[in-house]
């Protein structure tokens, strides 16, 4: 009996040196054990909502956990980004976001409570999307040059609206007037239907159209669409052409939606979710919702490629806000 006791106490000894002398990783669950919250610092129903909930469902399927979308919006996306950037960085609070937060606040508003360089670990860029220069089907407008024939005869005669000071539309539309020398009025509205409502009611002259409302309305009849303002065509409507191939050379409006994790996460926690963003963009299902009928280009690069293209726009977004002298 005495030896049998002795045995057990063995035991029992071995197993808690062993618990001590272990890696600390070798007792706890392999990433993820828990639910994932994925926040989009935008209302619901929005563009980088949809793409968020089309990313969490296919996520939450191929990482066997549940990926929870979860709406902060508020402060021109900066609440959310920056609920995320103080969040733990354990790889259970992601953020999906459009351009906005990470490459236009930082150079338009004097105060952002984020460093999008320091304060985020990129994991892939998702989609880009792009905008189209349009004017309603009954505008007398026939083409851009005729936009930008009046826009010099007639200084801010010509109006084109947005959906806010420093969106897309916007600074596409402040780039076109820097190119031209021609001069328009800019109309600001909180959302794209008002703007896209007085457009059709031809209370502004033009809009840089995000391109899933433009494409709709061009097939309908309702508007007639000049050109797309990024690098590349898009597959949507590939018989519209590019700003720069009608004349304006080095046009290049698009923004993007992004995953990110906040600094300091693991790199292996980046790469397996890096891994399972890029299977997801490749399922027919979300090409077809984020491309064919949103509008957008799939793009999903590696966070180092994510990480030097918010460098970059960091920087091109600066000098046209700099050059446009736009504030806020």
């Amino acid at each position: 009996m005495r030896l049998i006791k002795k045995h057990i106490f063995l035991q029992a000894l071995l197993m808690i040196v062993a618990g001590m002398t272990m890696p600390e990783g070798f007792t706890q669950s392999a990433y993820p054990n828990r639910p994932i919250k994925l926040i989009v610092p935008y209302p619901a129903g929005g563009a980088a909502d949809i793409t968020a909930r089309l990313m969490a469902q296919s996520l939450t399927k191929s990482l066997g956990q549940s990926v929870i979308v979860d709406n902060r919006p508020g402060a021109n996306g900066m609440i959310g980004s920056d609920v995320v950037a103080k969040s733990p960085a354990d790889g259970y609070t992601l953020l999906l976001t459009a351009s906005g937060p990470l490459v236009i606040n930082p150079v338009l508003y004097k105060k952002v409570p984020f460093d999008p360089i320091k304060d985020f670990a990129p994991i892939s860029l998702i989609v880009n999307y792009q905008y189209a220069l349009v004017v309603p089907s009954n505008s007398p407008i026939q083409s851009v040059s005729d936009i930008v024939t009046k826009g010099k005869a007639s200084p801010k005669e010509l109006s084109f609206g947005s959906t806010g000071i420093g969106g897309g539309g916007h600074l596409a539309g402040e780039l076109f007037s820097l190119m031209t020398g021609a001069e328009f009025t800019h109309v600001p509205y909180k959302g794209a239907a008002p703007a896209l409502a007085d457009l059709l009611g031809g209370q502004l002259s033009f809009t840089f159209e995000p391109l899933v409302t433009a494409v709709t309305m061009i097939k309908a009849g309702r508007l007639r669409g000049f050109a797309v303002s990024s690098s590349q065509r898009s597959q949507s409507i590939p018989n519209l052409p590019t700003m720069e191939e009608i004349g304006y050379k080095g046009f290049n409006i698009s923004q993007f939606q992004g995953l990110l994790a906040p600094a300091g996460t693991d790199s292996a926690i980046i790469k397996l979710l890096h891994e399972h963003a890029i299977k997801a963009l490749q399922e027919p299902g979300n090409i077809q919702a984020l491309v064919n009928d949103g509008g957008n280009r799939i793009v999903g690069n590696t966070p180092s490629e994510f990480e030097a293209q918010i460098k970059t726009e960091l920087n091109m977004y600066g000098k046209l806000i700099r050059d446009a002298h736009i504030t806020q």
